[in-house]
């Protein structure tokens, strides 16, 4: 989870995660070498009274500044729209839950299992244990096996709604009347917090989502106890 004067992203928890980490590295060191390399042209300008007059005119300086602009472009879509349609594939999930948004709390059902769902509220300031995080505990945590691929259906039933959970690398909008789908693996085990991300109300604030990794054994035997 994110901690206090943070200034880069969160753990990676997911393959898609780190996917987007080493993205946003590759993307910012290009735009940090464009960047110095205008800084320094602009002093040289600013510094300096001479001028060439010869590359004022110049029909290779202005192929040159047309070509490597594209080949730029090129270096950084191509691993975007990669990534774009890992994050779209769902192969084989183990596991359906489906998740809805109301003004303000979550409701889950695990499709797979008859009769396993629950609301997940926000527990107030006042009923926090020592240890628990404010505006992020919430009385019923979504319990998922780790190294599974998870597939989670989201909607709402009143407002738009947006269900994200930075360390996992997701942000699915829950729309009324409309289905969207994401796919969500863990690679250890964990609690993983997240917020409506949508703007829903005046109660926006207060619609936490927390996910707690566990094994394959400690989650059949959550089931058994839930059922």
């Amino acid at each position: 989870m994110a901690y206090p004067y943070e200034l880069g992203f969160q753990d990676a928890t997911s393959p898609i995660m780190e996917e987007l980490l080493h993205f946003h590295d590759h993307t910012l060191m290009i735009v940090f070498l464009i960047s110095t390399l205008v800084l320094y042209l602009i002093s040289l300008m600013l510094t300096t009274k001479m001028t060439h007059t010869s590359t004022m005119d110049a029909q290779e300086v202005e192929t040159i500044w047309t070509i490597l602009p594209a080949i730029i472009l090129i270096m950084i879509a191509l691993p975007s729209l990669r990534i774009l349609y890992l994050m779209d594939e769902v192969n084989n999930p183990m596991l359906t839950v489906k998740t809805m948004g109301h003004q303000w709390y979550w409701s889950y059902e695990y499709t797979d299992y008859e009769e396993l769902n629950f609301d997940s509220y926000m527990i107030p300031t006042t009923e926090l244990k020592p240890g628990e995080l404010r505006l992020l505990e919430v009385d019923n945590r979504v319990v998922l096996p780790m190294e599974t691929p998870v597939r989670m259906l989201i909607s709402s039933e009143d407002v738009l709604h947006s269900w994200a959970v930075p360390s996992l690398g997701l942000k699915t909008d829950a729309i009324p009347g409309r289905l969207n789908q994401t796919i969500l693996m863990s690679s250890r085990p964990g609690l993983f917090y997240g917020q409506c991300s949508e703007i829903c109300g005046s109660n926006h604030s207060f619609m936490p989502i927390v996910i707690e990794m566990v094994t394959l054994k400690t989650f059949e035997n959550w089931c058994s106890s839930m059922m």
